[in-house]
């Protein structure tokens, strides 16, 4: 069996090199073409070196071409993995830090509120340029695997304005569903379990074990949960409140709606501080920059770790690999994966992106009808979707009115700024993150004279957030690491 692969944001340092692993855990794949591409010449060397490694370690005869040049990582390609963060580290920073100076207290940022509506302003506008190239040297039909966020906006772009058959794809019900498992007691292998809704937002709609379902469990094994309890506070409000547990972590779902982080007092009443997936402010970028911080400093050490096995016992539960193998082997395989919707979720709209479950085999990707949502669940997935509609096209048209509407749209923003406030909000941040926003070059010249005229509305310059953490030094990450290692032996 021969087909490539082009991976790009190659250099995505710990995550490249996973998804690798997985792909190489399939037998049938050791003979594939392999090509990783990255904009960054020296991470995309340090992490082609420990892959290769792992190769060789491996005994499998694939040389993984190195390049820059996306064009030739792509040609001949029958899959595009995308893993890419649209202008780095600095763009992130300036999505959590010029929000919060307007009071907009973030833990991530990267999928709605005003940090993912301005990073999928930034991911779209490159992706169509992906596109574009894949059209013309990919294989064709070629197929492009998303992990970049924000997932269904920049999924929702690809397949409808630039002709790549692309599927958005996240491991947030994944983790969820071992949250579940944990909960009542039973093996999550035991458990059918079936999400629906939309990417960061899906919904536990369906948990069976031997045909009797058990969702109406949930709450009460949630709130007695000794962890949990502590952890989730907001996805444990909305169950139940809305009757359905939400896929996504406490600290993302709790910057997608309105009600949990629009009175900095009350932010720390929902969140936790245990791990930054709970809900401390920019808690995302901390972990981020250490995260850089640590791998540049300690590659050597990383470099003298044993290789990776590819006998399957160091196969994750990331979708992709699984999805290839079902798709060129016929093994078959269900995930819960983002596609656009056409119909699937009856009372969402037929155009937008949808995460439900999916079956692949060697005939392609099936998608169920499903019908409708809870009511409940699809009015708070509705008011996402019209953000991410208004900003996929301003992303697209480079339309700045588009873009501020979006901001306006936004349920957090919007419980935290008035009309006034998000629209000089938004000229601040497309001033900062210029360079990453070719589409948008005439709004930009005329946001910075609006800001040269002075007058402008006070803002908290400086603010750090309700709860923010202080960045972890690269030698207390590697202690952390040592004994986590320690631990699991």
């Amino acid at each position: 069996m021969s087909f490539k692969i082009a991976v790009i944001g190659a250099g995505s340092l710990v995550f490249a090199r996973t998804l690798f692993t997985d792909i190489m855990s399939v037998p049938e794949f050791h003979d594939i073409e392999v090509a990783f591409t990255d904009i960054n010449p020296d991470n995309l060397d340090k992490v082609t070196r420990l892959c290769q490694r792992d190769l060789d370690s491996n005994n499998i005869p694939i040389t993984i071409q190195a390049t820059t040049d996306r064009r030739e990582a792509f040609r001949g390609a029958r899959y595009i993995i995308n893993c890419v963060r649209i202008g780095g580290l600095p763009a992130f920073e300036m999505d959590v830090d010029i929000p919060l100076k307007y009071g907009v207290d973030q833990c991530v940022g990267d999928t709605l509120c005003t940090g993912g509506i301005m990073y999928g302003q930034r991911v779209i506008a490159e992706m169509l340029n992906f596109c574009k190239d894949i059209k013309e040297v990919a294989e064709p039909g070629a197929i492009m695997l998303n992990y970049s966020n924000p997932n269904a906006m920049a999924t929702w772009a690809c397949n409808k304005y630039g002709g790549v058959k692309t599927i958005g794809l996240c491991h947030g019900e994944i983790h969820g569903e071992s949250q579940i498992a944990e909960v009542l007691g039973i093996p999550r292998e035991e458990l059918d379990i079936t999400c629906a809704g939309i990417n960061h937002q899906t919904w536990y709609v369906s948990v069976k074990h031997k045909g009797v379902e058990l969702k109406d469990k949930l709450l009460a094994g949630f709130e007695a949960h000794e962890r949990f309890s502590e952890e989730e506070k907001v996805r444990i409000d909305i169950l139940k409140r809305f009757g359905y547990y939400s896929t996504e972590s406490n600290g993302h779902l709790s910057e997608y709606v309105a009600w949990y982080r629009k009175r900095p007092d009350e932010i720390k009443d929902w969140i936790n501080t245990d791990s930054w997936i709970n809900g401390e402010t920019g808690g995302y970028l901390r972990v981020t920059r250490e995260e850089r911080n640590w791998f540049e400093t300690e590659y050597p050490k990383i470099a003298a770790e044993p290789p990776k096995k590819y006998d399957g016992s160091q196969r994750g539960k990331e979708h992709c690999s699984y999805i290839m193998e079902s798709l060129e082997t016929g093994r078959k395989y269900r995930g819960h994966f983002n596609i656009m919707n056409e119909g699937c979720i009856t009372n969402l709209p037929y155009e937008c992106v949808v995460e439900v479950p999916c079956y692949v085999d060697g005939n392609g990707i099936s998608i169920p009808k499903l019908g409708d949502l809870p009511l409940g669940c699809a009015a708070v997935c509705s008011q996402s979707i019209w953000v991410q509609r208004l900003a996929v096209e301003a992303a697209v048209a480079g339309d700045v009115k588009l873009l501020k509407q979006a901001a306006l749209m936004d349920p957090l923003t919007g419980a935290v700024c008035n009309p006034p406030e998000i629209w000089q909000m938004i000229d601040e941040m497309l001033i900062a993150e210029a360079e990453w926003l070719p589409q948008y070059t005439q709004a930009i010249a005329e946001a910075k004279e609006r800001f040269a005229k002075g007058d402008l509305i006070p803002t908290k310059d400086g603010y750090q957030g309700a709860v923010r953490i202080r960045e972890k030094t690269v030698e207390e990450i590697s202690a952390e690491r040592e004994s986590r290692t320690i631990t699991a032996e």
